[in-house]
């Protein structure tokens, strides 16, 4: 039996990782199971850090955002300084326009920088917009992350730290009364002091708890080589249904679509129609720049649209999974609250609204077995 002393996080993706690398970094013997899904939420994402844009009423939700966002610059630097790596961390803003004919929200969250422009001072602010935008509002403090770019480091960061991760396909949680007391994979069998669930959209595979994938289809496009520059668009433009993340290289995200199909691979026709039709008409500047790619994921969604968060059922077992849109502004605060959680049994208030007895009060959880 193969035994890490402290802990054992089941998935390897964006927030099992973060948390690892958190843990590590206090001490902790942590090891990693990961089954290398090509199509997890990192993928499903534009790394935008959005709470402001995202329009997140005043809740627990917001503040667990808007502290993740605070934590970001200071987050990405240390993972930075470990690697040598990049992450894309970029303090670009958000700009929101409103198109002719949709719902002009012109107010915004109390204490919170935010500035609205109407139609001339926006293209002012960015040239290229398209003609039915008739204002918008600017977000100066949200920001964005080469989600990809971050993967890879937070992959580089767990070798530089000498965490092991063991990949496999199948994995069983092994419990007795109250306690989990050991994972069980292909391979071998894992025992650990401690265990978190960290599988995304994989997540109801291993536990009955309200978790399931939400297809997202994406593409990206680039700046022509002719342009004297490499960038024109230097802000996050964040429409109706649509978004588009420009990347300091002269790539440009557009994304995404949000749909309950389980987990059915592959682009289609009409995703890609959607967001090309929804990004030229919010960004017509970009209708005849060349495709780069197409690809999709899963988002771990809930029916309340907010993560599970903190303890579990079993005494040894942290949950740390539903992040829908979230998980990569959330990666932050989601490894130090769990973290503390785990090394101190110190619970955030801000925790609370996020357990999973939110959805079956009274009612234990049960572990299911078959693959993640």
């Amino acid at each position: 039996m193969n035994v890490s002393q402290d802990i054992l996080i089941i998935g390897g993706g964006i927030i099992g990782l973060s948390l690892a690398v958190e843990l590590k970094l206090r001490g902790a013997s942590v090891s990693v199971v990961d089954r290398d899904c090509k199509q997890a939420a990192a993928r499903a994402a534009a790394g935008m850090l959005a709470p402001q844009a995202e329009k997140i009423p005043p809740s627990p939700m917001l503040d667990l955002c808007l502290q993740s966002r605070a934590l970001y610059s200071t987050w990405v630097d240390r993972l930075e300084d470990i690697t040598g790596l990049k992450t894309g961390y970029w303090r670009s803003g958000i700009l929101a326009p409103v198109c002719q004919g949709d719902w002009e929200d012109k107010s915004s969250l109390p204490n919170l920088n935010a500035q609205w422009l109407d139609a001339d001072t926006i293209r002012q602010h960015q040239w290229g917009l398209g003609e039915e935008v008739v204002g918008g509002w600017w977000y100066p403090d949200d920001a964005q992350v080469d989600n990809r770019a971050l993967f890879r480091t937070l992959q580089f960061t767990i070798k530089k730290l000498g965490i092991e991760v063991i990949q496999d396909n199948s994995v069983e949680i092994i419990r007795e009364a109250n306690r989990v007391v050991g994972v069980e994979t292909t391979a071998e069998k894992l025992k650990a002091d401690r265990y978190v669930l960290a599988t995304g959209a994989w997540s109801e595979t291993l536990l009955d708890i309200p978790v399931y994938p939400r297809k997202g289809q994406m593409l990206s496009v680039c700046v022509p080589e002719s342009y004297e520059v490499i960038q024109p668009l230097q802000t996050v433009l964040f429409g109706t249904g649509i978004y588009i993340v420009p990347r300091q290289d002269g790539r440009i995200i557009i994304g995404a679509t949000s749909e309950n199909v389980d987990f059915t691979p592959g682009n289609t026709p009409t995703g890609i129609k959607k967001l090309l039709a929804g990004a030229i008409k919010l960004y017509s500047e970009l209708q005849n720049y060349p495709i780069l790619e197409f690809w999709w994921g899963f988002r771990p969604a809930t029916p309340d649209e907010l993560p599970i968060l903190g303890a579990s059922a079993w005494e040894n077992l942290t949950l740390a999974t539903g992040h829908y849109r979230n998980g990569i502004l959330l990666a932050p605060v989601t490894a130090k609250l769990l973290a503390d959680l785990i090394e101190n049994g110190k619970s955030d208030p801000l925790l609370t609204a996020f357990h999973y007895s939110r959805f079956r009060k009274n009612q234990i959880i049960n572990i299911k077995s078959p693959s993640l």
